[in-house]
């Protein structure tokens, strides 16, 4: 018996040896072997996980293509790619590269944003898309628009009662309760009560939680489960959990609500799907509360730390404000956004804050087709993960001279290469659905920020400076001190 058990484990070791040789050739003369890259992207995933998880991965990796040119090997199966011609391919229309796991991982739940499914993703947002379109917001501008007007208020009142505002805060409060009453029927009324609620704290707390479960998924899917502490894991399941049980009762609540009131109900951006009419096709409960909480996410923080973005930015270059102001001064005085997408120069502010702070700047990750693909010279096997990040090709000076100036007036006559490269809200058939009301909500919130307060500046109150600005990069982008503060006198 002895004897046996040493050939088992004669046999066992012999079989872990030809494993390993054969990962190390398949390293060594695999197809991705040749890419350029650190070599440790060629054997681990670790050190990526560790800046993600730092809040710097799209930095890391724009580092890279800084030293190693347009193709970069970033793991075993992962390859970074700064090449308009290459991306468009990647997130083209037709032929398109489908998502990977990852955006599950990131998630939780399988919606318009997360689904890798190509076919449920076209019925999605063939059944979504009408609702978010620019016709299809008009019937809710009143709504976004008394949002915006609400936010300007409570800036206002808290500087006159401490003599500075936090222009996050608010704007976050704004951003929220505008997509939770489209989505949801009801707002948060964080505006009208000045405090974060439940559903909000989630929503400050999810960046982080989503860097944890994408880096490490198989333990984060089994957390709950496991016998030792794993506090930090259990982060990443909790934070979702609790967003998924809110999104819950708020949808149940809106269903009664539609029930009891028929037509005569307030429609949200979902509302028509709940109970479609003969021949029409609708949603079940879980993919309308699915999609309602992408929308919620995508549709908060997204929008408010752009336009945190934007403001501190105008606040410190007073010659772009006095070009905005002169613009801004034109306006009829019941201005609409309608208005205000005729203004030149507001837009190209708008753009350039989206170039600089694309508040989402890492990678978005797509699968290589089976039959591979040659990019930038270099063949890409079938299966292999691959991305463009908007921080590394926003930032191309070849593209942009000066990459890192904030200046609007590039966008005056930007050139073909300027608009392929700008994908602040992705690109192809992918591309963000609320790229039009986010749009509305910077245009209206940028331009009765600046027409109601004049000689808004800077504050250094409570030791605020521009370093509490500086970007943590997780999957979106926020100011690393969580906070803006800025004198609205």
């Amino acid at each position: 018996m002895e004897l046996f058990s040493t050939h088992q484990a004669y046999i066992g070791l012999i079989g872990l040896g030809l494993g390993l040789f054969a990962y190390l050739y398949s390293v060594v003369n695999g197809p991705l072997a040749k890419l350029p890259g650190p070599w440790y992207s060629n054997f681990t995933e670790l050190v990526g996980k560790y800046h993600m998880l730092k809040g710097r991965k799209p930095t890391y990796v724009d580092e890279l293509h800084e030293r190693y040119g347009p193709i970069v090997r970033t793991s075993p199966h992962e390859v970074s790619i700064k090449d308009v011609a290459s991306m468009q391919r990647m997130y083209s229309v037709k032929g398109e590269f489908p998502k990977t796991e990852w955006y599950r991982q990131l998630v939780n739940v399988e919606s318009v944003f997360s689904t890798t499914n190509i076919a449920l993703h076209r019925r999605y947002r063939r059944l979504l898309s009408g609702a978010m379109s620019e016709t299809g917001l008009l019937r809710h501008k009143q709504t976004i628009d008394g949002k915006v007007r609400l936010a300007m208020q409570r800036m206002g009142e808290e500087t006159q009662r401490h003599g500075v505002t936090d222009i996050l805060f608010w704007s976050m409060c704004m951003t929220t309760d505008i997509i939770a009453e489209l989505s949801f029927g009801q707002s948060f009324n964080q505006l009208e009560t000045g405090e974060k609620n439940e559903y909000m704290r989630n929503l400050a707390a999810i960046g982080s939680a989503q860097s944890i479960r994408t880096s490490f998924p198989i333990l984060t899917r089994f957390s709950r489960y496991l016998p030792f502490p794993v506090p930090f894991i259990r982060k990443g399941t909790e934070v979702m959990d609790r967003t998924q049980q809110s999104a819950t009762e708020l949808l149940r609540r809106h269903y009664r609500v539609v029930e009891e009131e028929g037509e005569d109900v307030k429609p949200t951006l979902l509302s028509k799907l709940y109970h479609p009419k003969a021949g029409e096709e609708g949603l079940e409960f879980h993919e309308v509360r699915a999609n309602a909480q992408s929308y919620i996410v995508a549709g908060s923080d997204t929008t408010s730390n752009t336009l945190t973005y934007l403001i501190w930015m105008v606040c410190k270059h007073y010659d772009i404000r006095g070009r905005l102001m002169d613009e801004l001064d034109t306006l009829p005085d019941s201005y609409e956004d309608s208005d205000l997408k005729k203004l030149p120069y507001l837009n190209q502010v708008i753009e350039e804050t989206l170039r600089l702070y694309s508040s989402v700047p890492a990678g978005l990750p797509r699968a290589v087709p089976p039959e591979g693909i040659e990019f930038c010279g270099h063949w890409i096997p079938g299966g292999t993960t691959v991305s463009a990040q908007a921080f590394t090709m926003h930032r191309n000076p070849v593209v942009y001279p000066d990459p890192l100036k904030f200046d609007p007036s590039r966008w005056e006559k930007p050139t073909q290469a300027m608009k392929d490269s700008f994908v602040p809200f992705g690109s192809g058939s992918r591309v963000c659905m609320g790229v039009h009301l986010a749009r509305m909500e910077l245009r209206l919130a940028t331009a009765r920020f600046f027409l109601n307060f004049r000689n808004a500046r800077i504050s250094t109150a409570d030791g605020f400076c521009d370093d509490d600005m500086e970007p943590n990069q997780y999957f979106l982008m926020t100011p690393k001190k969580q906070r803006c503060l800025i004198e609205v006198v």
